[in-house]
């Protein structure tokens, strides 16, 4: 073994920023992913030095061939790498004869469960900045399958105005659907694995807020426990897992909202890109993004040395853009000046004798206008001002000269202009359109809408740049507390609103602290939200048990809650839960060491282990890193063996009730 090489090799590795960690160490488990993976920049990194081009490439006939298994017992040696988790990991067997990692040139990479929501160490503040955990795992394609193959659920329980009782049943539509509300605790890879089938085809509307990606204790908020750390590759193999699950459960006309800001955006969307495809008749699936402003901007002052960052994005997508239905949304206006001109004999019933004048002179003529001392006050932005435009908007118009119009149209235009006055374009299936000296023209009564409550208010159309909803104010919305991570609940009713009617399905497989539930529930849909960590009582389940009870917060008032309903309550059933729990909250080595013997001798242990050679290793285990020793013991586990697949329902090892059991059917349509 060469020192030199060795030391070459580590400083060529460490120029690759994906593979340095925020401490400068290197990342030795992303190098073996990388190769496995015949990463091209890693490749001409090592290629171009030329004393790693002697030592890991061959020539054959002119062509320069890496010798990936050479390379990979060089950086797994124990010479270069004493004392290491790599090192542990060759004690207790988990290669191939020769030193190669098995699944290090495996055909799938997998973002497993542990990756989601956990900070090493526990989930307080000042750990959100601490190195990761839980490594990507390279998986052979079986045991993908095994690990996405539906799992059975646990603790059932029906939470609604009576309090929450053991679910004895499910709800059914018509159709033979489950028609009950849910929320399922765990992982949200595997719960989406798990309602794939059940509910495919059948979700009008996903909406998710997923970790952005941020990175640093900065970024991370302190009431959401996200690993928000992932590296940028590892990032998008994460969000890539879960949207193509997420697509298959979209209806034909259905619809994918995800939220973002910045720093992942224009990868995410070539991603979705990809994932949506194209649609029947060769349209992108790509629908709209919509600029949402934030916070205000001195509130975030901090994330930015330029200027503050005060807005995030929705990129839209369609299941099929040709079954997609448009659904426009009219908010409340100011008062458009652009509609400066009014018909003053509205009367008449021969449109080419209707004479033109200007709203405010109008106004003047007919209002009784209130005094003011500043002699240019005319009162046009008070209340009397704005009930003369709602009351007269029949005949309030603007001039407007559209492009690219039809033949019908651009005649009546034209006419129009050579008279100076009055023209029409009749249309048999639509409203006919006037014209007035060469432009068309637009009513301000298109721009009325009447609200449930029989209220006339001036609106405008809906663009793609949102910058009308509130967000601060929120923390207590739905009487739970999440400073940092919320979402308004008003966004939330403007896109279920946009893009669902009452009684439609909808989805968030990041749930967080619930605001999708608790809006669809007030909203009359259906919905399942998948959420991995329990936030005691800022739980999205404490909130919607708020929602039931009659909150007045948040969209309450504008949908005109009032309370009631109810939902199902599941947990994803693990074999050993408390195993988890304690890997999870150790602090030392030590602590790990009861894990490590009930890990050795279960029968749930990795079949990559050599059982004889684990038996040997467990003062060496003792030596790792609190980090290590945590990634060792997950290692060990058999990945396929942490949840009970539905596939195993009925065996008895698992210990599962015979109610457990009968509702597991029932869910799955197994009876």
């Amino acid at each position: 073994m060469s020192n030199r090489l060795g030391e070459t090799l580590e400083a060529i590795l460490k120029e690759d920023e994906r593979l340095v960690s925020q401490d400068g160490e290197l990342l030795k488990n992303r190098v073996q992913e990388l190769v496995g993976a015949d990463d091209q920049v890693l490749l001409e990194a090592l290629f171009n030095n030329a004393e790693t081009k002697a030592q890991f490439f061959v020539e054959l006939k002119k062509t320069s061939i890496f010798e990936k298994d050479k390379f990979l017992q060089f950086i797994t040696a124990k010479e270069w790498l004493p004392d290491s988790y790599t090192s542990y990991k060759n004690k207790i067997g988990l290669t191939y004869a020769g030193g190669t990692f098995v699944g290090d040139t495996g055909e799938v990479i997998l973002d497993w469960a542990f990756k989601d929501c956990i900070l090493e160490g526990g989930m307080k503040e000042d750990e959100a900045s601490r190195s990761e955990v839980f490594y990507n795992q390279t998986l052979a394609p079986d045991e993908v399958n095994r690990l996405l193959e539906s799992k059975a659920f646990l603790n059932a329980k029906r939470i609604g105005v009576d309090g929450e009782a053991p679910l004895k049943s499910f709800n059914f539509n018509e159709k033979g659907g489950i028609s009950d509300n849910l929320i399922i605790r765990g992982n949200n890879l595997l719960g989406l694995s798990s309602i794939r089938d059940v509910f495919a085809r059948k979700v009008k509307l996903i909406y998710i807020d997923p970790p952005y990606n941020i990175g640093g204790a900065n970024g991370t908020s302190a009431d959401f426990a996200y690993n928000d750390r992932f590296n940028h590759s590892t990032w998008l193999t994460f969000m890539k897992n879960r949207v193509e699950i997420a697509r298959k459960l979209l209806a034909e006309d259905g619809v994918m909202v995800i939220q973002c800001d910045d720093n992942e955006l224009f990868h995410l969307k070539v991603l979705l890109d990809e994932v949506f495809k194209k649609s029947p008749k060769g349209k992108s699936n790509f629908v709209q993004m919509v600029e949402v402003r934030a916070n205000e901007g001195a509130a975030n002052e901090y994330q930015n040395p330029f200027m503050p960052k005060n807005c995030e994005y929705l990129l839209i997508y369609a299941k099929n853009y040709d079954a997609k239905k448009y659904k426009p949304v009219w908010i409340e206006s100011h008062i458009d000046s652009a509609y400066s001109k009014i018909l003053l004999n509205p009367q008449e019933k021969d449109f080419h004798k209707w004479e033109v004048g200007t709203v405010k002179e109008e106004y003047l003529k007919t209002a009784i206008v209130t005094k003011c001392d500043n002699p240019s006050c005319d009162t046009l932005s008070s209340d009397q001002y704005r009930q003369f435009v709602i009351d007269n908007a029949y005949r309030i118009f603007r001039g407007i000269a559209p492009k690219g119009v039809g033949k019908g149209l651009s005649d009546a235009m034209a006419e129009s202009k050579k008279t100076g006055g009055w023209a029409i374009y009749r249309r048999e299936d639509n409203d006919d359109i006037y014209t007035y000296k060469g432009e068309m023209v637009r009513f301000y009564s298109k721009n009325l809408k009447v609200d449930q409550n029989g209220k006339t208010t001036i609106t405008r159309e809906l663009g793609s740049l949102w910058t009308d909803i509130p967000w601060t104010g929120i923390a207590n919305e739905g009487g739970v507390k999440f400073k940092n991570g919320k979402k308004p609940e008003a966004l939330l009713r403007r896109v279920i609103e946009m893009n669902s009617e009452p009684g439609d399905l909808v989805l968030d497989y990041h749930l967080g602290s619930g605001t999708t539930a608790a809006v669809a529930h007030k909203m009359g849909r259906q919905y399942i939200g998948i959420e991995q960590l329990n936030y005691g009582e800022n739980d999205a389940t404490q909130r919607l048990k708020n929602v039931i009870a009659g909150d007045k917060t948040g969209a309450s008032k504008s949908v005109g809650w009032a309370g009631g309903g109810d939902f199902v309550y599941l947990e994803l059933a693990e074999r050993n839960p408390k195993l988890l729990a304690q890997i999870e909250k150790a602090t030392s080595t030590k602590q790990l060491l009861s894990s490590w013997d009930e890990i050795s001798s279960s029968p749930f242990v990795s079949h990559k282990i050599d059982l004889m050679k684990l038996k040997d290793s467990r003062d060496e285990f003792e030596q790792l890193s609190v980090e290590d020793a945590k990634s060792a013991l997950l290692e060990m586990l058999d990945k396929n063996a942490i949840y009970i697949n539905i596939s195993e329902l009925e065996d008895k090892t698992n210990g599962l009730k015979a109610s457990d059991i009968a509702l597991n059917k029932a869910f799955y349509g197994l009876n």
